[in-house]
Order: C-alpha cells, then sequence, then structure tokens
C-alpha cells in the first residue's frame, strides 16, 4: 500500500493547530478565573487626587516672579503691581507673546496686540521684558520684566 507524503503533513499540521487551539483556549479560561477570583478577594484601593497646582510657585519654578514698582502719587496701587509676568517667547519679526497673570489669577498666553485687562494691550516683548500700553503705538504705561535666574 502506498501512502502520500503531502496528505500525511497536512493532516499532521491540521491536527496541530486544532491542539494548539484546544491548549490556548483552556489556558486563556484557567487565568481568566484565576485572574477574577483573586481581584475579588482584595479590596478596591482608593487613589487620592493630586492637590491644585499653586500658580505662583509654578511661574516661580519657571524663572517669573513679580517685579515691585514704585507707588504711584495718590495711594492707588501701581498698576504693574496687578500683573506678573511668567514668561515670554520673542522672535526677530517683532512678533511674539507673553504669559501674563493678572490680580493673582493663574498666568494666561497673550499675543502682541492682545488685550490684557480692560484698555491696555500687550506692546512688545523682548528678551526677558513685556510692555503693555493702551495702544500699539501709544506710549508704554506698564512695563514687566523677569527677575534673573537664581534669583
Amino acid at each position: 500500500m502506498q501512502i502520500n507524503a503531502y496528505s500525511l503533513w497536512s493532516t499532521r499540521i491540521v491536527t496541530f493547530a486544532l491542539s494548539a487551539l484546544a491548549a490556548g483556549s483552556v489556558a486563556y479560561w484557567a487565568l481568566k478565573g484565576v485572574g477574577t477570583a483573586t481581584s475579588s478577594a482584595t479590596p478596591p484601593v482608593a487613589q487620592a487626587s493630586a492637590p491644585p497646582a499653586d500658580p505662583q510657585a509654578v511661574a516661580r519654578a519657571l524663572g517669573g516672579g513679580l517685579v515691585l514698582a514704585q507707588a504711584e502719587p495718590g495711594g492707588r496701587p501701581p498698576a504693574s503691581s496687578r500683573y506678573v509676568l511668567a514668561g515670554v517667547v520673542a522672535d526677530r519679526a517683532q512678533g511674539g507673546a507673553a504669559l501674563i497673570s493678572v490680580d493673582g489669577k493663574p498666568a494666561k498666553p497673550f499675543r502682541i496686540g492682545a488685550t490684557v485687562y480692560g484698555r491696555l494691550v500687550l506692546q512688545s516683548v523682548a528678551g526677558r521684558r513685556a510692555v503693555l500700553a493702551t495702544g500699539l503705538n501709544a506710549p508704554a504705561e506698564v512695563t514687566l520684566e523677569l527677575p534673573l535666574p537664581g534669583k
């Protein structure tokens, strides 16, 4: 009797594949059953949420801070005391943006020409400085500067 070798190998491959699938199925269900039994026995762990970040502390960590200005006549607090410069991004094409905090609120980014608060707009940025004025061509009203690193 003559046996076809190709027929024999195809039978062996199919048998091996079916037995591998059966073994994989048994292993999957066994691990799934063991996993649910141990996970239900342990109580759930409550995760504490992170405390909210202090914007002033973040600004100080990034090199920003408040530059003290001279008091204006009349006993009013100076306008520059309301604004804190937290960061500057300037480019050579007279563009850029500044990260400014108003009245102790979290700092927000402002592009040149954007209204910062009320009637003041960001007039220009350069290096570690931002200038606020009533208009792009108006004289500067408030000049904010970042402190030197390490101070």
